[in-house]
């Protein structure tokens, strides 16, 4: 009778799927108390249910509604497939995994936030080459120069007569066909740069605020230990080789969550206090010192390479060989000096390696930025006034031989500070041992090269190009340095809010120091009276003020006049978008400062 009322019992279960719709289908056997097989076994009863009652009724779809299905199914395998294919081309996703699970949430962050860049770089470049570089293509006069091969590390000779730079790009207005539409290379070239920076903006503002909901205001930063062992294990995972990867994860997350848990604070006497106050003030006037001293050499340096560029003939190569010296010394100060720094680090023994690495980074980050900062005043003040034909093209040269010569010192930091470090620590001296992974080190490198990047998009519209060729080499060149010459971290750690650090720190002062730079030359600097696209203007921004005058003649353009003149040169309403946007701010922070405290009684109540 029980066998009976069971059958029964499927039978209805298996009549009333069948009259459901096809996504309430889905959810509720989804939602079903059984296992896999079992609910497979009711899904194929429903399925053999709805054919025969289609079956019964005789109601076949029409030929209009069976192509119609077809084509759907074919869409849907053929969006699975490509998914599948674009899934396989992300070479990093699967090394991404590897790095987790072995050296920790620390040194993927910085994986992760390299990626985050090249990524970035790679829609840099899309954008520029697309509306400036494409259309001078159009436009370009043959170059006679002989290319030798040397211009690959100064950026001079057969490239000043090419689209990576400024001073190649017509002023004229391209138009292939008397009578066709024309394309105005002064305002793609300012418009894109403008554009492209505001886009930077939205998107850095978006993606600190994306970390920071999800690291900051996290609800599983809150949940039970136990859920982490319970509730985390993909019992899809049938690879042997993904199913010890994923126990390596899980294994080096609970390290990281038990050290959190465990984490103990040090109680020092008085003396001891003092005593390390004073070695942290020693260390920081140490590496302040340091800092102005390199910036000091910079400036005096620079100062002699512009002597020599205007002493030596503006296309010989062999004295424009001789500016790679500048580079040089700067890339070394850069590579050397935050050895240094960590060396310092770890006299003034922190009590976590979070605080030794923040503070490397805010090291590093005056000591880079200084140096930019110099470099900035050196091309701004005294190249920009100087009696160059073309300064914008000599700035574009100065950055693209930093960019490159600080790739090759990146890579060569991997062989001389990892790979020889092991073979000391493993031979020579074995009390050393394998060396760890400088997160803050490599970290404020990869700000330093976005930062100078950005400098170079006005100067070098193709900069993002040659940048993201350098990130995906240096992607892969760490990878197989950390994996083969580094030791995961003595002290495991969690870095919830590391991710969200980096973006601040690109953001400022690297992002907003750059929109000061870019908007001196726009709006202050006269341009080169013989090259680029805005010779003979008083500056760059004087373009947009001879357009606007134009379309004043023209009735259909009058609403493009007015917001000219009553938004974007008005201060007025910039003084209240600014209000706007600072009340917005203070009424979000008062929300997360609620949702805060709400989320800390709720905790007191699971615990109790």
């Amino acid at each position: 009778f029980c066998f009976l009322h069971g059958f029964d019992a499927e039978e209805d279960l298996v009549r009333s799927l069948a009259c459901m719709s096809t996504s309430e289908r889905i959810k509720a056997i989804q939602k079903m108390p059984e296992t896999m097989r079992k609910k497979r076994e009711i899904r194929n009863k429903v399925l053999k249910e709805i054919s025969k009652k289609s079956r019964h009724r005789g109601a076949r779809p029409s030929c209009c509604t069976q192509c119609l299905q077809g084509a759907a199914v074919s869409f849907r395998r053929f969006g699975n497939t490509l998914s599948e294919y674009f899934h396989q081309l992300r070479v990093w996703h699967k090394t991404l995994k590897i790095i987790g699970a072995e050296f920790g949430t620390s040194v993927l962050s910085y994986f992760v936030f390299l990626k985050w860049l090249l990524n970035f770089n790679i829609f840099s470049f899309l954008i520029n080459f697309s509306f400036i570089t494409i259309p001078q293509f159009l436009a370009a006069e043959p170059n006679n120069l002989s290319f030798t091969g040397l211009e690959l590390f100064t950026g001079a000779g057969y490239f000043q007569q090419t689209v990576l730079y400024y001073g190649f790009y017509t002023n004229a207005t391209i138009s292939k066909m008397e009578n066709g539409s024309s394309y105005n290379m002064q305002l793609a070239y300012i418009f894109t740069v403008g554009i492209y920076f505001v886009i930077c903006f939205l998107i850095l503002l978006f993606s600190m605020a994306k970390f920071f909901s999800r690291n900051f205001i996290n609800p599983q930063a809150f949940s039970v230990n136990a859920s982490k062992l319970l509730c985390t294990w993909d019992f899809n995972i049938t690879n042997e080789k993904a199913v010890k990867l994923k126990q390596k994860n899980l294994h080096t997350q609970i390290k990281e969550d038990l050290t959190e848990v465990n984490k103990e604070v040090l109680n020092f006497s008085v003396m001891e206090r003092l005593l390390r106050i004073a070695i942290h003030l020693l260390a920081w006037v140490a590496s302040l010192g340091t800092a102005v001293a390199a910036c000091t050499g910079v400036y005096f340096l620079s100062i002699n390479n512009l002597e020599l560029f205007m002493k030596g003939h503006r296309n010989d190569l062999e004295s424009q060989t001789a500016m790679l010296v500048l580079p040089v010394i700067v890339s070394l100060l850069n590579t050397l000096i935050p050895f240094f720094f960590s060396w310092l680090g770890h006299l003034e023994k922190f009590q976590t390696p979070g605080q030794h690495i923040y503070v490397t980074i805010i090291r590093n980050i005056i000591l880079k930025i200084s140096i930019v900062g110099i470099l900035c005043y050196y091309w701004i003040d005294i190249v920009a006034t100087s009696e160059s034909q073309c300064w914008e093209t000599l700035v574009g040269q100065d950055i693209y031989r930093l960019v490159l010569v600080d790739f090759i010192f990146c890579l060569l930091g991997c062989f001389f500070g990892e790979f020889l470090r092991r073979i000391i620590g493993t031979t020579v001296c074995v009390s050393l041992g394998l060396p760890e992974f400088d997160i803050g080190r490599n970290v404020l490198d990869l700000i330093y090269a976005q930062t100078l990047t950005w400098i170079g998009i006005l100067f070098s519209p193709l900069l993002p190009g040659i940048q993201m060729i350098a990130f995906f080499i240096v992607f892969f060149v760490k990878k197989v340095s950390l994996m083969r010459n580094c030791q995961p971290p003595r002290q495991v750690w969690r870095t919830a809010q590391m991710m969200t650090s980096f973006i601040f720190l690109l953001f400022c002062p690297s992002f907003l120091g750059v929109l000061s730079v870019i908007g001196v030359t726009v709006w202050r600097l006269k341009p080169s009276e013989e090259c680029g696209p805005f010779r003979g203007l008083s500056s760059m921004y004087a373009a947009v003020a001879e357009w606007i005058q134009i379309l004043e003649s023209y009735t259909a353009s009058k609403w493009v006049v007015w917001i000219y003149h009553n938004l974007i040169t008005s201060e007025l309403f910039f003084f209240i978008l600014s209000s706007f946007v600072l009340i917005i701010t203070y009424l979000y922070w008062q929300i997360i400062q609620g949702r805060k405290t709400m989320t800390e009684l709720l905790r007191k109540q699971i615990n109790n």
